[in-house]
C-alpha cells in the first residue's frame, strides 16, 4: 500500500510540473506576442513614444500619431494577430487529426484552393473587396470536401488524403498560373499582392469576420480538444475511448478549414505558417501539452514577427509571406527526407 501511494504521488507531482511547465509557455508566448504588439505600434520608419501610443489607443485624437497608429500601424498589428491565431490553430487541428506534421492546408490543397478561387474573383470577374473573401472562404471549404471524398476508402488513410491533397494543389497552382498568364495589368498586380500573403493595408473593419471566425471554429476546435488527442492514438482506441470518429473528424475538418480560408481569405496565403505552428508546438510542450493553444500563439509570432521583420529589419520591404516562406521551405525540404529515410514514419 505504501508503494502505491509513493507511486501515485510521484504521478500526481508530475503531472503538477508538467502543467506548471504548460502555463508558463503559454505566458511566456503571450508576454512574447504583446511585447511585439507594442514594439510594432512604437517603432516603425519612425518612433512614436509609448505614451502618445496609448493615448492614441484610448481615443484621444493625437496630432500625427493618430493616423499612424489609428489607420496603419494598429490594423496591421490587430489582423496579423487574428491571422496569426488562425493559421496556428487550423494548421495544428488537421495534423493532429491526421497523425502527420506534413498534413498541413499549405500541403493538402486547401490554401491553393482559396488562392486559385480569389485570383479568378479578381482577375476574371473583376471582384473586389469583401466579396473576394467569401468566394475564397467558400472554395476552400469546396476544396476540403473534395480532397477528404477522393481519399475516403472505409475511411480516411492520413497518408492517402495527404498525396490526394498535393494532387489537388498542383492542378490548382496550374490553373492560378494559367490566369495569372491571361490577367491584364490593371489586375494582375491585386492578384500577385494577394497571393504572396500580405497584412499591407489591412483595415480594422477586416477584424471583425476573422474575431467571429475564431470564436466559432476556434471555440469548437477547443472543445474537441480531447477527442483529437485520442485521435492520436488511432481510430480503433479513440472508438474504444468513445470518440465518435468519423463525427469528431467531420467537425474538425469543417472548423480548422474555416478558421484556415477565413484568414486567407483577409491576408492571402501566408505560407508555411499553418505548416509550421503546429511542430513548433509540440517541440515546446510535447505531443501530451496544450498544442492547439500552444500552436496558436506561435503562429502569432509567425505572422507577427515575420511581418515585421519583412518590412523593417531587412534590406528591402518583403510581404510575411515570403518571410514565413524562407523559414518554411527548409524545414518541409527537412521533413520529406525524414520522411523518407524512416520509411514513412515522420
Amino acid at each position: 500500500m505504501t508503494m502505491a501511494a509513493s507511486s501515485f504521488d510521484r504521478i500526481v507531482a508530475n503531472r503538477r510540473r508538467r502543467n506548471r511547465k504548460h502555463v508558463l509557455v503559454i505566458a511566456v508566448l503571450l508576454l512574447l506576442v504583446l511585447a511585439i504588439f507594442a514594439v510594432a505600434l512604437s517603432l516603425g520608419q519612425s518612433f512614436t513614444p509609448p505614451g502618445e501610443v496609448i493615448r492614441v489607443l484610448l481615443g484621444e485624437n493625437v496630432p500625427g500619431a493618430a493616423f499612424t497608429i489609428g489607420q496603419l500601424r494598429l490594423p496591421r498589428a490587430v489582423i496579423s494577430v487574428l491571422a496569426g491565431l488562425s493559421f496556428g490553430l487550423g494548421g495544428v487541428a488537421f495534423q493532429v487529426m491526421l497523425r502527420n506534421p506534413l498534413a498541413s492546408p499549405d500541403i493538402i490543397g486547401i490554401s491553393s484552393g482559396a488562392s486559385a478561387a480569389a485570383v479568378f474573383a479578381i482577375v476574371v470577374l473583376s471582384l473586389k473587396g469583401p466579396i473576394v473573401s467569401i468566394v475564397a472562404v467558400v472554395a476552400g471549404l469546396g476544396v476540403a470536401l473534395l480532397v477528404y471524398g477522393l481519399s475516403y476508402r472505409n475511411g480516411v488513410s492520413g497518408t492517402r488524403l495527404i498525396l490526394v491533397g498535393i494532387g489537388v494543389s498542383a492542378m490548382l497552382e496550374s490553373v492560378i498560373a494559367y490566369i495569372l498568364s491571361q490577367a491584364p495589368a490593371w489586375s494582375l498586380q491585386e492578384a500577385v499582392r494577394w497571393l504572396t500573403g500580405s497584412v499591407n493595408g489591412a483595415q480594422l473593419a477586416q477584424a471583425a469576420p476573422l474575431v467571429l471566425a475564431l470564436l466559432a471554429f476556434g471555440g469548437l476546435l477547443l472543445s474537441r480538444a480531447r477527442d483529437l488527442e485520442a485521435l492520436r492514438l488511432g481510430d480503433d482506441t479513440a472508438a474504444a475511448l468513445g470518440v465518435g470518429v468519423s463525427r469528431t473528424r467531420a467537425i474538425v475538418i469543417v472548423a480548422a478549414v474555416g478558421l484556415i480560408a477565413s484568414a486567407t481569405a483577409v491576408t492571402g496565403p501566408i505560407a508555411f505558417v499553418a505548416f509550421l505552428s503546429g511542430p513548433i508546438a509540440a517541440r515546446i510542450v510535447g505531443n501530451n501539452g496544450p498544442v492547439l493553444v500552444v500552436a496558436a500563439l506561435v503562429g502569432v509570432v509567425l505572422v507577427f514577427g515575420g511581418d515585421y521583420v519583412g518590412q523593417f529589419l531587412l534590406p528591402s520591404r518583403y510581404p510575411v509571406g515570403i518571410v514565413t516562406g524562407a523559414l518554411g521551405a527548409p524545414y518541409l525540404i527537412f521533413l520529406i527526407v525524414r520522411v523518407n529515410r524512416t520509411g514513412g514514419s515522420p
